[in-house]
């Protein structure tokens, strides 16, 4: 399994990190993404790509920071040419729910990372809460430039996805599928082919079923591939199986 979106350099996985690291192992993980959000946590991530082989990063701002750490498209660049397992950037986008940062700040910071990608052919991690219209039309407006494009910990409507699918996305779920209120979700997910579909953590955050409202690790993310196989009538090894190759594809082809 691949845990495609995790924050190891979050507590209370950073300061566990070695039990952390042994428990995604022992669970049959073989490789962890984890997720830069700002400036002082790309300082972080580059730090732990080198802590164990399985381990890669990305470099992103996060919308929410996005209004207090500013990243140019060239600065994305020269940090990926120096950092060969920093693989992906993001995460990036627009939050509309909570507005922690102004929205033409959230905008503009999404459009640098845009070029970067369109730039490198680097994959884009995009989260997008309450933004629905606003994430598609600036996507959209580079659909010539074929960017490979990962909607992280997806909780859109179907409608949405399909609007994606038109740009080629990949779509990651999370916890929140094995959720009793994610029906909606599920369906969608049960929509979204095969091709397209990752699994993450988004760990320490949305931690699944049976470990709801615990502090999430990526080890968890047995119990959202065991709910993804289920939702898409398919055997748990070849979800995994799926998810890996689509993992591996993406950022590594």
């Amino acid at each position: 399994m691949i845990d495609s979106h995790c924050h190891l350099d979050h507590e209370p996985l950073l300061s566990d990190l070695t039990n952390v690291l042994q428990r995604s192992k022992d669970v049959g993980i073989e490789k962890l993404l984890t997720i830069s959000t700002s400036l002082e946590s790309f300082s972080r991530v580059k730090e732990l790509v080198n802590r164990d082989e399985m381990i890669y990063g990305t470099i992103g701002i996060h919308p929410h920071e996005s209004s207090t750490n500013i990243i140019t498209a060239n600065e994305i660049i020269d940090n990926l040419k120096n950092n060969k397992k920093i693989i992906g950037i993001g995460e990036t986008g627009l939050d509309f729910y909570y507005n922690n940062s102004e929205k033409d700040k959230q905008i503009a910071s999404f459009k640098e990372h845009i070029e970067a990608s369109t730039k490198t052919n680097f994959p884009l991690i995009v989260h997008s809460r309450n933004a629905e219209d606003e994430t598609f039309e600036i996507l959209n407006q580079y659909k010539d430039k074929n960017i490979k494009i990962l909607m992280h910990c997806f909780t859109g409507s179907k409608e949405f996805s399909e609007k994606l699918l038109s740009l080629n996305s990949y779509f990651s779920a999370s916890g929140i599928i094995t959720f009793k209120n994610s029906v909606d979700l599920q369906e969608t997910f049960k929509s979204i082919p095969n091709e397209n579909i990752l699994i993450e953590t988004d760990s320490p955050f949305l931690a699944p079923v049976p470990n709801r409202g615990k502090k999430n690790e990526p080890s968890f993310i047995n119990f959202t591939a065991s709910k993804l196989a289920e939702i898409k009538n398919i055997s748990k090894k070849e979800l995994i199986e799926i998810t890996t190759n689509n993992f591996n594809k993406l950022f590594f082809n």
